[in-house]
């Protein structure tokens, strides 16, 4: 019989990984890699730090949730077993959405095309994804449908992350093109009320790092937008904050490996890459 990873649910953000210590400890080689350009860094230069990410916590076991298809591909490389009480996808049919997106009435010039509807379904079914989609394939649809399915699935407010102010307003103004009374988003920049009662908030994420973690209890659903910028400390932070946040989403039109330990697994289908999503 082979030596088991067991695998739990600790919250929306990490996993508990239990196992023999000695498997532990190659965990925690295989999920631990050198951050590129760590030389120039003042703790490495000072030797505080020694230039490396370790995704797995040694001391108490836990994991980004995001990494479970990893972490099982590390046990079938070693013949371990894999042992994990996963939810499943949620059941969201291509005909739901099509009647869902039908329903909001976008004007016909936004009608979706294959590739956003195809992801706007696997996003519901997997609750957590990072989309990459190229500037100009319309993302902003995308997160819209998105917001606007769960605003009627679940009564907490909604989040959206980005990384500029100009980009609130731009998020703000596509969402009003699509057919939303705006009067339901709240933006959060350049010192504006952070409270509000409004079902949407769009907000930069250097406006919110800040924040205690009781805040964000508030969200159903978080949407980072560009999140190849959240290899930044403030924006993991709010991140691994929301761990009562079921509904986690990227999108980006950038990939690279630092981006994709706080958010996702990628893969690579024709027009968008979706991925399981980590934090």
């Amino acid at each position: 019989m082979p030596d088991k990873v067991i695998i739990h649910k600790k919250d929306e953000v990490y996993l508990w990984v239990s196992t023999e210590p000695y498997i532990t400890r190659e965990l925690s080689d295989y999920f631990t890699f050198d951050v590129p350009s760590a030389k120039f860094h003042p703790s490495y230069k000072m030797g505080a730090w020694d230039g490396k990410i370790r995704l797995l916590n040694y001391k108490d076991g836990t994991i980004y949730a995001g990494l479970v298809s990893h972490i099982k591909a590390f046990c079938e490389e070693r013949g371990y077993l894999f042992v994990h009480d996963e939810e499943g996808d949620e059941n969201f049919s291509l005909h739901e959405a099509i009647e869902f997106i039908e329903s909001l009435n976008l004007p016909s010039k936004y009608t979706p095309r294959n590739y956003q509807v195809d992801s706007f379904v696997t996003a519901v079914r997997k609750r957590r994804m990072l989309i990459e989609s190229p500037t100009g394939s319309g993302k902003s649809l995308i997160i819209y449908l998105l917001i606007r399915l769960y605003m009627t699935k679940h009564k907490n407010k909604n989040l959206i992350i980005v990384p500029s102010t100009s980009l609130v307003a731009q998020m703000k103004k596509d969402f009003g093109d699509y057919g939303l009374d705006v009067s339901a988003i709240h933006e959060i920049m350049s010192g504006r009320d952070k409270q509000t009662d409004k079902p949407i908030v769009i907000s930069t994420w250097q406006s919110l790092f800040r924040m205690p973690k009781g805040y964000f209890d508030q969200f159903g659903t978080v949407i980072v937008d560009e999140c190849h910028g959240v290899k930044a400390k403030s924006l993991t932070n709010i991140l691994t904050k929301m761990v009562n946040t079921p509904h986690r989403f990227g999108t980006t039109g950038t990939l690279d490996g630092l981006s994709l330990i706080h958010i996702s697994e990628p893969t690579r289908p024709e027009r968008i890459g979706v991925c399981v999503v980590g934090v």
